[in-house]
């Protein structure tokens, strides 16, 4: 359930009466955020305000802050969904949490419905130049599938030998939104923008010999692009073009529920 469906079916409850107002304040009592110990205040409000639950860091939190969180989370959210988390880490935290997943190559964990299926509509396509871009790609992936998006995937189609991207080139003249992860130089989103109608969101990584700056020049390839289109997120975030992604999707579902503008009567 939602934060704004929970909130909908409590209001309810109270106006059937089968809620206490008092009950209910109780209830409304952390709804918009929520202390957990002296180390976190979870933001419950988020999804209402943006469309998207807070995700929780993984990375520089102790294994036993990082439970806290998801059993705090898991009370008002069907999906709780941490990032960054080594397989070390995740053996800690399965042992407190037993139906915590684990998404190995994504360094995702979550607590999500066993069915849990699309709920927009539109296709995060995804594009990863390498294998060695894999984990950032599958961070993209595994965040937009958690969030309710379809995705669909293809991997290592640089342009070292870009008759594999061209090979599939079905798949980006009828993407909705395009993720591309490259690393080494960066070429691959400039290639692929300059094929695809829709938006492009680039993800530089860290992938790359000594001369890459580790993302650096991934990142001011995308970044100086001559292809239009094409925005660009921070180097191996992965996780913030998924989001990107859903927001223009669920822009667009937005406006295609809008009622058509009414033409008026041409003069005869």
């Amino acid at each position: 359930m939602t934060q704004p469906n929970a909130l909908r079916e409590l209001l309810n409850a109270v106006a059937l009466g089968d809620v206490t107002p008092e009950t209910a304040l109780t209830k409304l009592k952390h709804f918009d955020f929520e202390p957990v110990d002296d180390f976190a205040n979870i933001d419950h409000h988020r999804s209402l305000r943006t469309g998207f639950p807070e995700v929780i860091w993984g990375q520089d939190k102790t294994p036993e802050q990082i439970v806290r969180i998801i059993e705090a989370m898991r009370q008002r959210n069907p999906v709780v969904m941490a990032t960054r988390i080594k397989p070390a880490v995740y053996e800690t935290l399965r042992a407190h949490i037993p139906d915590l997943r684990y998404y190995e190559m994504a360094q995702i964990c979550a607590i999500a419905p066993a069915n849990h299926a699309p709920s927009h509509s539109g296709t995060v396509t995804l594009l990863s130049a390498g294998t060695a871009d894999l984990p950032v790609a599958e961070e993209a992936a595994v965040t937009a599938e958690l969030s309710g998006f379809r995705v669909s995937r293809l991997w290592d189609v640089g342009v070292a030998g870009i008759h594999r991207l061209l090979s599939n080139r079905h798949l980006i003249q009828t993407a909705d939104v395009l993720i591309v992860v490259a690393g080494m130089e960066g070429a691959l989103p400039s290639v692929v923008a300059g094929l695809a109608d829709c938006p492009v969101i680039a993800v530089p990584t860290s992938v790359g010999y000594g001369a890459s700056f580790n993302g650096l020049a991934a990142l001011l390839t995308m970044l100086n692009s001559c292809a239009a289109g094409i925005g660009v997120v921070n180097i191996d975030n992965g996780f913030g073009a998924a989001v990107l992604a859903g927001q223009i999707l669920r822009t667009a579902e937005k406006h295609r529920s809008l009622p058509s503008p009414i033409t008026p009567p041409e003069m005869s």
